[in-house]
């Protein structure tokens, strides 16, 4: 049905981080280019927040939001999986933030808070770690100054269990089955370097912020893997 169609077209939309031609959604939901166009106009004229530019594609507008769509089956079992994960490995915050997430899904679908994610049969479990509370203890203040591109200066403590001094550009951060993995840029050997999290003593926020930086990011770092 069209209206389903219309639903589809904004969630292509709203995931995608740049402009996506009439054909490339055509093909994705198996329809003419024609009927994209038309579809599109009658978004347009309901004023969804869309805007479409000639060689270039379709685009939701920055700043905007939609109230949430009806998920499927599979969608409710990625964000119910995806939420007890962060459950099960985060810290103090970001676990109060998941279950504040549980609970608007729950509101919004009006099943009250969490009964949706928590009545599917899937779960998340962890170890206990000795290192979990250097963890809860760092993980709130890396991801600050990870959001606010600071410059901090790491107390680390290396292998050799030598404490060292390390000026470094905060990018990312990554949860492995044992430990949190910080990824930054070292201002001193211009490179990307990776910091286990329960290995670090001291975090001192310089007060600089890192300019966004071409090859000095997490995405650039990724690209290298």
């Amino acid at each position: 049905m069209k209206v389903f169609r219309l639903f589809a077209l904004l969630d292509r939309l709203r995931e995608a981080s740049a402009p996506v031609s009439a054909e490339a959604l055509a093909h994705a939901l198996e329809v003419s280019p024609r009927t994209i166009y038309r579809d599109m106009a009658t978004l347009q004229a309901m004023g969804a927040p869309v805007r479409g530019e000639a060689g270039l594609g379709y685009q939701m507008e920055r700043g905007y939001f939609l109230p949430p769509l009806r998920f499927d089956a599979e969608e409710m079992e990625a964000i119910a999986l995806g939420l007890r994960l962060v459950r099960a490995r985060g810290d103090a915050p970001l676990r109060a933030a998941a279950a504040r997430v549980s609970g608007k899904i729950g509101a919004a679908s009006g099943e009250g808070a969490g009964k949706v994610t928590d009545r599917l049969p899937l779960r998340a479990v962890t170890r206990e770690h000795p290192q979990a509370g250097v963890v809860d203890r760092w993980l709130p203040e890396l991801r600050r100054v990870i959001r606010d591109r600071r410059i901090v200066t790491l107390g680390y403590v290396d292998l050799s269990r030598r404490q060292t001094r390390r000026r470094v550009r905060p990018l990312g951060l990554t949860v492995f089955d044992e430990v949190w993995l910080l990824t930054g840029w070292c201002e001193v050997r211009e490179d990307f370097r990776n910091f286990r999290v329960d290995r670090i003593a001291t975090i001192e926020d310089t007060g600089e912020r890192a300019p966004n930086e071409r090859g000095r990011r997490f995405e650039d770092y990724l690209a290298t893997l």
